[in-house]
């Protein structure tokens, strides 16, 4: 079975990344991500502080606007129309999810399409399902970024994705069918999920339920993508699919943690550094 470790290929273009700052810095520009974070939700902070860290490591201006929890929708709208105006800001992200009192659809549509490095606008959504260039949800697009570093060519393969979600499963669709994959999209509803999941080619489990799949539900042979993050009662994080069962049985597989996780921060740094690269050349 082949590794597809994310971690590994994080690192190297982490360091690519690197250098394309450096060079974007000789011509006066200096990348710069803006994280907006409402309220001290704990899983959001230590997100907030890898996406901070990972910016600094590269070279990058990363800034952290935290408002409280108390914030109105009418106030951080403000502060991402700002944010949407101020030029030295190349990505613009609002952390997830918001408190109670704010309508998180209104906020993502409100951030500058060019901008939004998550990739959540819904401008940036139709442009992918059109196979048009736009800003990517960044876990489908470091899962497509880790197939073809290992050159795990999609065109062709019946790749099946349990989970629907805006984050993970629709955009990933919408990357493997631009790729000329055969994709079918499993969910709670769908009937004989694990008949339906060893016919994939390529699995994608992003469900959210410790070790749900295992050898009797795949494909031999199949690649397997573990996107679920899940921690057990002793503290240990595991993926949606039992990797010791199914290591000697898959071609390829993501492993948890170290596999998917890790290219989805590469992804948001990329995607910024791509939109200051525009503003280089704009002048």
């Amino acid at each position: 079975m082949e590794l597809l470790d994310g971690r590994a290929l994080a690192n190297e273009l982490t360091q690519a990344q690197q250098m394309t700052v450096a060079t974007l810095k000789q011509q006066g520009v200096t990348p710069k991500l803006v994280v907006v974070m409402v309220g001290d939700d704990p899983a959001s902070a230590i997100y907030t502080q890898s996406k901070q860290k990972r910016a600094t490591k590269i070279g990058m201006v990363s800034e952290l606007k935290r408002l409280s929890a108390e914030t109105t929708e009418a106030d951080l709208l403000a502060v991402v129309r700002q944010l949407n105006t101020d030029e030295t800001v190349d990505g613009i992200l609002v952390q997830l999810p918001l408190p109670k009192q704010i309508n998180e659809d209104h906020i993502i549509r409100a951030i500058d399409p060019q901008k939004d490095v998550d990739g959540f606008s819904p401008v940036n959504i139709g442009r992918l399902w059109l196979n048009q260039p736009g800003l990517v949800a960044c876990t489908p697009n470091g899962i497509m970024r880790l197939l073809a570093a290992h050159d795990i060519d999609v065109a062709g393969k019946n790749v099946v994705i349990v989970g629907r979600s805006n984050i993970v499963g629709r955009p990933l669709a919408a990357l493997m069918l631009n790729a000329n994959a055969t994709v079918t999209i499993a969910h709670s509803r769908t009937a004989d999920l694990k008949a339906l999941t060893k016919t994939a080619d390529i699995l994608v489990a992003a469900i959210g339920k410790p070790h749900f799949f295992g050898i009797e539900d795949v494909k031999e042979g199949a690649v397997v993508v573990d996107v679920g993050i899940n921690r057990l009662e002793d503290g240990t994080v595991t993926g949606d699919v039992d990797f010791e069962a199914l290591k000697s049985h898959v071609s390829a597989m993501t492993p948890v943690p170290r596999g998917v996780g890790p290219m989805t921060i590469t992804m948001l740094m990329d995607q910024t550094i791509e939109i200051a690269k525009e503003r280089a050349k704009r002048g």
